[in-house]
């Protein structure tokens, strides 16, 4: 589904809050503000980091009184409860006997928050970069660690599959977080940036908290109180959203409903892709958010989706060269969460009910397919601090879950439960001021293929200055297999990855460096044979075959690398840009492989550039994203050497700009953007006709982009009337 299309109804989120607003200042005894302090209140995921002056600002929905934390490096921290309310506080914070202060378990973790004093994106950074879309896991693919694969549909990490990173909101799985794929055409994310007041991508070595992913976790947190006031509107070439926001003084509510349908847009926009039905999706969603308490928050979030596409893709193995692919797909997600906390923050409790309900009903050529799955999840988690100033805890917590997959196939019916359940402890303790170790343990148990698994997990941090530090962190980590070869084979075992991360970070005077190198060790992988009595038969490059052969655990890999990220926000006025790197070396043994080789989703070498500026005197936000990635490999039959080509290095360079304005007295948004600047013929990967041993020697073709220079322009007009707008972040 087009990327930018989706784009305007996460802009409607610019609207007004409703929540407090707490305002401040942060000092040494003599007065001197103390820049990037961390600012938060306990018990909850509110906070910021101060200014260059020592200024911060940060919205809350809690009422009456809460307990503000505040710390800076070298100095002791400061807890006091304060009444919510509009006036500033100000905080005089002692200088520490250490020039260090509490250090920071960073290894594999890139943060989106306010509250976090390790920020690296924010919300609206997802919305302003140029090339993204709006779209959060496009911009997490900017990050290091991270591979940019146009024709297939995913989070790709550190020689990762997309089917080894997980999304998870407010800590419930989520079954199907992307639109379902169509062949050669790489799908966007399904939820809005402005859902989330919290963004953790952690790209290696993650918390014991969460499972089922070997590679990588992208955790999203809702916000507490929705941002908006009123009605908002868009129309433009692609769709047409509402949506509407109100909130009174214990509660919110918000209702969004869209239909889209891109022949407009297509219309002028020339394509690469011969469709018979362009893409067409309509749905809506409504959240419902309780301030329980002073400390307790019930949020209910429920959506709907519904969309058809269809074309006639590039399919050597036809006799016409193309295949006509057809699908409807109807999606339903809500999940409920209680969080809560007591005795001034020392206990917190988060639980969570949710419900996840994907279908696709397929026409593959003469073909049809058919695939559902519903995920049923519980979670329970309970954390306790234990006092002093540091913040050492301990975390306990369960979850359980029952997915039911369902295929068909050719007129052959598929189905099979998973009824999996977990368990974990986690602690987090400083030895001082200077040292940081975070430690847990994670039990999980599949009913599928009838195994219990432990997965042990540390990670360690240690400050080596005032703004530097370093971290080190292994764990092992297990998944379920692929549920279509548990069709066949309920007797494989987890896949297992194992995690060696050792990372160096410096954050001063808004600027961050970072250079994390890792290893990875793959264990227990499915290998497919499709031979007689297990032995390999030919090589099926068809990414969308049903896998039918025999199986067993054997398969095995490695990833290893290092990243690289250079952010700049003070240089030069209004200026903030983005360096990051990306080196990774990865080679497998599993599926069909007959051999060890490099997978097709790896680029050894992954470079992105982003700049962004705020133009103040005309109320306008610029911004240009430049991308390189090196060729990637893939399947040629006519060289003996398997998965030895590779594709030519894929560049974009993409522009976006967003601009405030006034029609009559609404508040107006302008956008526009366009990617592909340089309209460069990128090439994802190539296809092959099938090798006859009578035959004349196989045609190649090459599979690219739908379209190579895209753009977009478009509106938003706000009819609330007490619609605000931060015009510097736009």
């Amino acid at each position: 589904m087009n990327r930018i299309a989706l784009l305007f109804p996460c802009l409607l989120a610019f609207t007004a809050s409703a929540q407090t607003v707490l305002t401040g200042r942060v000092t040494d005894q003599k007065g001197h503000g103390l820049p990037g302090a961390n600012v938060m209140l306990r018990g909850t995921y509110d906070g910021t980091s101060t200014d260059s002056t020592g200024a911060f600002r940060f919205s809350t929905s809690r009422k009456d009184t809460a307990t503000l934390f505040v710390s800076y490096i070298g100095y002791e921290p400061d807890t006091r409860e304060i009444t919510i309310g509009p006036g500033p506080t100000t905080i005089r914070l002692n200088e520490s006997a250490n020039e260090l202060n509490t250090v920071v378990v960073t290894a594999g973790v890139f943060e989106a928050s306010d509250s976090k004093r390790m920020t690296m994106l924010k919300p609206m950074d997802i919305v302003t970069t140029a090339g993204a879309g709006a779209d959060i896991t496009s911009v997490m693919n900017l990050l290091p660690g991270t591979q940019r694969v146009g024709d297939q549909t995913g989070l790709f990490v550190r020689g990762g599959s997309g089917e080894e990173a997980k999304v998870v909101i407010d800590g419930m799985i989520v079954q199907n977080p992307f639109f379902s794929q169509s062949p050669n055409l790489q799908s966007r994310g399904r939820f809005q940036p402005f859902m989330f007041k919290g963004t953790s991508f952690s790209t290696g070595g993650y918390s014991a908290q969460y499972g089922q992913a070997l590679s990588s976790v992208l955790l999203l947190n809702t916000t507490d109180q929705n941002q908006n006031e009123g009605l908002g509107v868009s129309i433009n070439l692609a769709n047409t959203g509402l949506n509407y926001d109100h909130a009174t003084a214990n509660a919110s509510i918000s209702a969004t409903a869209h239909y889209g349908n891109l022949k407009p847009l297509f219309a002028l926009v020339p394509q690469n892709i011969d469709w018979t039905h362009v893409p067409e999706f309509g749905g809506g969603s409504l959240t419902y958010r309780l301030q329980t308490s002073k400390t307790g928050m019930l949020k209910l979030y429920s959506m709907y989706s519904n969309s058809q596409t269809g074309l006639n893709f590039v399919d050597p193995g036809s006799e016409s060269g193309k295949t006509a692919f057809n699908q409807q797909n109807r999606n339903f997600f809500t999940t409920s969460t209680y969080t809560d906390s007591w005795g001034n923050g020392t206990w917190q409790l988060l639980s969570g009910l949710s419900y996840s309900h994907d279908t696709d009903a397929t026409a593959y050529g003469t073909q049809d397919f058919g695939r559902g799955t519903d995920r049923l999840q519980g979670r329970f988690v309970l954390t306790r601090a234990l006092g002093g100033k540091l913040g050492n805890q301990l975390l306990f917590g369960t979850e359980g879950n029952r997915v039911t997959y369902r295929n068909a196939v050719s007129g052959t019916a598929y189905s099979l439960v998973d009824a999996y359940g977990a368990v974990f402890f986690e602690s987090q303790v400083y030895a001082g001021r200077k040292l940081a170790i975070q430690s847990g343990v994670r039990g999980e148990y599949s009913s599928a293929i009838n195994r219990f698994n432990l997965a042990p997990r540390i990670s360690m941090a240690y400050k080596t200055g005032l703004y530097s530090q370093v971290s080190l962190a292994y764990g092992q980590f297990y998944q379920t297999p692929d549920y279509r070869y548990l069709y066949r084979n309920t007797t494989l075992s987890y896949e297992r990855a194992d995690h060696l991360i050792l990372n160096y970070q410096l954050i001063k005077n808004k600027r961050t460096f970072r250079i994390e190198t890792y290893y990875k060790n793959y264990a227990q992988l499915v290998r497919e044979f499709t031979g007689p009595n297990m032995t390999l038969g030919p090589y099926d490059a068809n990414p969308y075959r049903f896998p039918w052969g025999q199986t067993n655990s054997t398969g095995y890999g490695y990833a290893k690398g290092f990243d690289l990220f250079w952010r700049d926000q003070a240089t030069i006025k209004g200026l903030d840009y983005w360096i990051t790197y990306s080196f990774v070396d990865s080679k497998r043994l599993f599926q069909q492989f007959p051999t060890l080789a490099t997978p097709s989703f790896i680029s050894n070498h992954n470079i992105a550039l982003i700049g962004k500026r705020y133009f103040e005197k005309i109320s306008t936000n610029m911004g240009l994203t430049y991308t390189i990635s090196t060729g990637r490999p893939y399947y040629n039959p006519t060289n003996p050497v398997f998965m030895a080509d590779r594709t030519p290095t894929v560049t974009n360079l993409s522009f976006m700009a967003s601009h405030l304005t006034h029609i009559g007295k609404n508040l107006t948004i302008l956008y526009a953007s366009v990617d592909n600047i340089l309209n460069t013929r990128n090439v994802y990967t190539y296809l092959y006709t099938p090798a006859r041993a009578d035959g004349p020697a196989p045609t190649r073709y090459a599979v690219g982009p739908a379209s190579y220079r895209s753009f977009f322009v478009g509106g938003i007009v706000m009819l609330s009337r007490k619609a605000k707008v931060n015009a510097r972040e736009l």
